[in-house]
């Protein structure tokens, strides 16, 4: 393969290529819907995803990410672009010939087989020695916790049971990329929870290469080494849960990744932007914005600190104050009629934390977010 072929055009100009590493090189995929639009659910797509990572795609339903995931199985074919594992080049291989699993959100257990059975399915089809099998077996139900239930049948497993058999038989053939489709959406929320902490426990015990999809931002957050933010068929951005977090490109992705509050804003000089003509201070770089320029300020809910009344300060009225065990919310109507969503952990000052309290709003530099209106 020639140095060309090798490069990657990635929108996070933090991705780097690995070695060994999943390359997608200017994916496009296009459907045509019920009504005759062409809606393009792969739109120019390039990511390089490390090997060993476990990298979540993240967003809400149609933006391309189950498509994608399954044109890394072979199970949609793409239109263009090019996918990798390493130095090879598997997007014209059929499904069988890729070194990739992908473990589907309905487990596709079979009924009449058992546990062990189950597992071994695929290594049989392999025609696998039958010792081979045996060990395999019992070492990925053992991988999974479920060392002991290899003679049951799925249906007398329970929900979170049976997703980490169907992760077992996926992780048998030991595929060097794990493809994981809304795996954890059918769980019950306590159960989920667990599963998250189990399926990272797996990815770094096996070193395989984990893609998870989800549209769940708490459950991306939790496990992703990366994630990428999709709207629309393309990443809006690529990086660590605290970087997507603390630092999102853009509004997409600042609204879809947790609670945030928007302020309007204008830039009035180097890093400082006027709120109510209130100036706040930002450590991001915004040099590249003219003073004047009208811009919208996003802060964190938890980042947002209520004071007494000062007549310097960005003011507002408290409307409602929540008890929540770990925090207070409460919700500041400013002046301009913006709404605010403000967490408070204890110690709480109580003096400010009553409906109709005037309050004074504070937000630290590091906190302030400058993205457009």
């Amino acid at each position: 393969m020639s140095a060309a072929q090798k490069v990657v055009v990635a929108r996070d100009p933090e991705v780097e290529l690995r070695e060994s590493g999943l390359t997608i090189n200017h994916a496009k995929k296009t459907f045509t819907s019920a009504e005759g639009k062409e809606v393009h659910a792969i739109d120019d797509v390039s990511l390089a995803i490390h090997k060993g990572e476990f990298f979540i795609l993240l967003g809400p339903s149609g933006c391309g990410k189950t498509t994608l995931l399954r044109s890394i199985a072979g199970l949609e074919s793409l239109d263009a672009g090019e996918i990798y594992l390493g130095d090879q080049r598997i997007d014209p291989l059929p499904p069988y010939e890729r070194p990739v699993n992908t473990v589907f959100q309905s487990y596709a257990l079979f009924p009449h087989m058992t546990v062990a059975q189950n597992v071994a399915f695929g290594l049989e089809m392999e025609k696998k020695p039958k010792d081979e099998i045996a060990k395999t077996v019992q070492e990925m139900l053992d991988l999974v916790h479920l060392g002991e239930f290899g003679g049951r049948k799925p249906h007398q497993m329970s929900g979170g049971q049976q997703q980490r058999v169907a992760l077992a038989r996926s992780l048998a053939k030991r595929p060097k990329v794990l493809l994981l489709d809304e795996s954890l959406s059918a769980l019950d929320f306590k159960l989920r929870r667990q599963m998250q902490v189990e399926l990272k426990r797996i990815q770094r015990e096996t070193g395989i290469t984990f893609i998870f999809v989800t549209h769940d931002q708490e459950e991306a957050l939790s496990m992703g080494d990366r994630i990428a933010v999709f709207s629309k068929g393309r990443p809006e951005q690529v990086g660590t849960p605290e970087q997507i977090y603390n630092e999102p490109a853009n509004r997409f992705v600042a609204d879809f990744i947790g609670d945030i509050n928007f302020l309007d804003a204008v830039k009035s000089g180097d890093g400082v932007i006027t709120v109510e003509g209130v100036p706040f201070h930002v450590k991001q770089d915004i040099s590249n914005l003219s003073d004047g320029a009208e811009i919208c300020a996003a802060v964190r809910p938890e980042r947002i600190e209520l004071a007494a009344p000062d007549d310097t300060a960005l003011q507002g009225t408290v409307e409602t104050v929540v008890f929540m065990g770990a925090d207070v919310r409460c919700h500041v109507r400013l002046a301009d009629g913006t709404l605010l969503l403000v967490r408070i952990s204890p110690p709480f000052d109580t003096s400010v934390l009553y409906q109709g309290a005037t309050v004074s709003v504070h937000v630290e530099a590091a906190h302030m977010r400058v993205v457009e209106r």
